[in-house]
């Protein structure tokens, strides 16, 4: 299975890159990766990575600014895309259509072949314009996300939070997690 990776300018990059890492070690999963340039600077703001170890986690890196790179064809068979994290600048480039870059082309893509998209948007609070942006995101065919923690599973550190909310997007593509804890009801 081919899954494509955009990981856009906000904050949440650690999302993006647990994502990679909990997929590196899955021989079933090719992924292909375009990080944004908002996306490369807080890597190095949020996080102890450096973009290039970054890339080293993906099978396939694109440049956001190759308009022309396979992904950006629906003759490129893949299971989808995960937009982790999505800025509202990401999000409103899907909504609308306005295909200026890789992620947002490569998203459009996915949308019109109707394979699955999810955003994993990364903005608190929201104004009614970004509202309208997931709407219509929802609308035309994505699946917004937001990492939401769970606390039914008992984290005790940042990172169960993160591992929980990634494990639950990798679940929306039928990829199993071993960090996922599963709700076994009120017993």
């Amino acid at each position: 299975m081919r899954l494509i990776v955009g990981i856009s300018g906000s904050s949440g990059v650690i999302y993006g890159i647990r994502l990679l890492e909990m997929l590196s070690g899955c021989a079933a999963v090719e992924t292909h990766l375009i990080l944004s340039n908002a996306g490369r600077m807080n890597i190095g703001i949020e996080t102890d990575w450096s973009a290039e170890d970054v890339e080293a986690l993906a099978d396939v890196v694109h440049n956001n600014k190759n308009i022309g790179a396979s992904i950006a064809s629906g003759s490129f068979k893949t299971a989808g895309m995960i937009v982790v994290p999505c800025s509202m600048k990401t999000l409103s480039g899907i909504a609308n259509s306005y295909a200026d870059n890789l992620i947002v082309r490569a998203a459009d893509v996915i949308l019109k072949e109707r394979r699955k998209l999810v955003i994993v948007p990364r903005e608190s609070p929201l104004h009614t314009g970004h509202c309208e942006l997931m709407l219509k995101a929802s609308q035309i065919g994505a699946i917004l996300c937001p990492p939401s923690p769970a606390f039914y599973t008992e984290p005790q550190t940042v990172d169960d939070i993160v591992n929980h909310s990634v494990a639950r997007i990798l679940d929306l593509f039928d990829i199993e997690t071993s960090s996922l804890k599963r709700w076994q009801g009120n017993v």
